[in-house]
């Protein structure tokens, strides 16, 4: 048998010595809050509205941000400067506190999110034994934000955006919080750092097939949770009216808009640590990194290339995201609520069975070899297929096979509606 991942290899041992560099507790979060979070999330948010500007840009025909600095890259910078200098509308009836908590509520929630995320090793702000925990928790906070947003604004028209949109949030939320099981099944641990260091030994968890189909459960649910199209029912971007958020301006509709934008980028790095191996350059190989002795140069070398990997796998994952968002179409809000409940939440519960018969198959026997892995996919993978085709058909068959008069279609083709006039 073959191995594929070396448990011996800079990578691993890079992992081992990161505790030992003497960085203070104090001195790491000091850095975080200065430079990451104060400095360089905030930038990278800026830029990719220019890039997905540019991006929705080249498939409509168009040349986008082109007029404020070259290329328009300076586009990002006068937004932020016409965002800081607008007055800040607030309605006479609205709950003065709780209508500025809100923003602020939501843009935290997508900033803890990034705290426990290991962009490499010993690059992790923080290792929280229940690290996964945490972000379900901080992720939650949003929807309490949305709803607050609604609610103080005092407009009908805003409350029941609000519930409209909470409602989604909600939904969502189960299947994704499902899609994570299996990744603690396999990494026996509630930590992302201890999730990385399971993929170091066994591969992505995503060539498998219970981690893909638990990979795309999660990043449908997760662009349902973004609010972005075509799940972007609470904020309706292209109507005239903004749902929860109608009654803002200047800076804190400028916060909404950073907090969606932020989180995009931290649901790419989650997605990226949890299935797409980290920093990890391939799925089933070793880790190509031989040089410069057990020292420090070489784990400085080995965290550059992992920063550099999953810097470019969080792109891919960007760009993915704005490819679906200038492609398809708004999805009715009935036929969203049904797709969350009646498909993604089934899939992913009868996932876990597979992860369970995967990590028999693969992970239990201590190291991943060919012989193992291509068993697991031997045996998992038509069990994936038939369920996904199960789901799919018994929702069909209760669409097509309802009481007459509730969405049957009649022989000629036309739709029975209830209570309709004969003729």
């Amino acid at each position: 048998m073959i191995e594929l991942l070396d448990p011996t290899s800079p990578l691993v041992w890079a992992q081992s010595q990161a505790v030992d560099l003497g960085w203070g507790l104090a001195l790491r979060w000091g850095l975080w809050l200065v430079v990451g979070f104060l400095g360089l999330f905030p930038g990278i948010v800026a830029y990719m509205v220019w890039l997905e500007r540019k991006a929705a840009a080249r498939f409509q025909d168009r040349i986008g941000p082109n007029r404020v600095g070259p290329l328009g890259l300076l586009q990002p910078i006068a937004d932020a400067i016409k965002l800081l200098t607008k007055e800040n509308l607030v309605p006479a009836g609205a709950d003065g506190l709780v209508h500025l908590a809100a923003p602020v509520l939501v843009i935290v929630s997508a900033f803890l999110m990034l705290a426990v995320i290991p962009f490499a090793v010993g690059m992790a702000p923080v290792d929280l034994p229940s690290g996964l925990l945490y972000l379900m928790a901080a992720s939650s906070l949003s929807p309490l934000g949305v709803f607050l947003a609604g609610w103080s604004s005092r407009n009908k028209y805003s409350l029941l955006g609000a519930m409209r949109a909470v409602a989604q949030l909600v939904s969502y939320e189960i299947p994704q919080v499902l899609a994570v099981i299996p990744i603690v099944l396999w990494g026996g641990s509630l930590s992302l750092v201890a999730i990385f260091d399971k993929q170091v030994e066994f591969g992505w968890f995503i060539a498998s097939p219970p981690g893909l189909l638990a990979f795309l459960i999660m990043l449908i649910a997760s662009i349902a949770e973004l609010n972005r199209t075509p799940f972007d029912i609470p904020e309706a971007e292209s109507e005239i009216i903004a749902g929860y958020h109608t009654e803002y301006s200047g800076m804190r509709f400028g916060l909404f808009f950073l907090a969606e934008y932020l989180s995009v980028f931290a649901v790419g790095c989650l997605v990226t640590a949890l299935y797409l191996g980290g920093g990890m350059p391939l799925p089933l190989v070793r880790f190509p990194m031989n040089l410069l002795g057990d020292s420090l140069p070489r784990l400085i070398l080995v965290d550059m290339v992992l920063l550099a990997v999953f810097m470019f796998k969080v792109l891919l994952f960007i760009l993915f995201m704005f490819w679906v968002r200038v492609t398809l179409l708004r999805l009715r809000v009935d036929r969203l609520m049904n797709f969350a409940w009646k498909y993604l939440t089934p899939l992913a519960i009868v996932n876990i069975l597979f992860a369970g018969i995967w990590y028999e198959c693969v992970i239990r026997a201590g190291v991943l070899t060919l012989g193992g892995w291509l068993w697991g996919w031997v045996v998992t993978g038509p069990l994936v297929v038939f369920a996904v085709w199960l789901v799919v058909w018994i929702n069909r068959r209760l669409l097509l096979g309802g009481p007459a008069g509730v969405g049957r279609p009649s022989l000629g083709g036309t739709r029975v509606d209830a209570g309709a006039a004969p003729g």
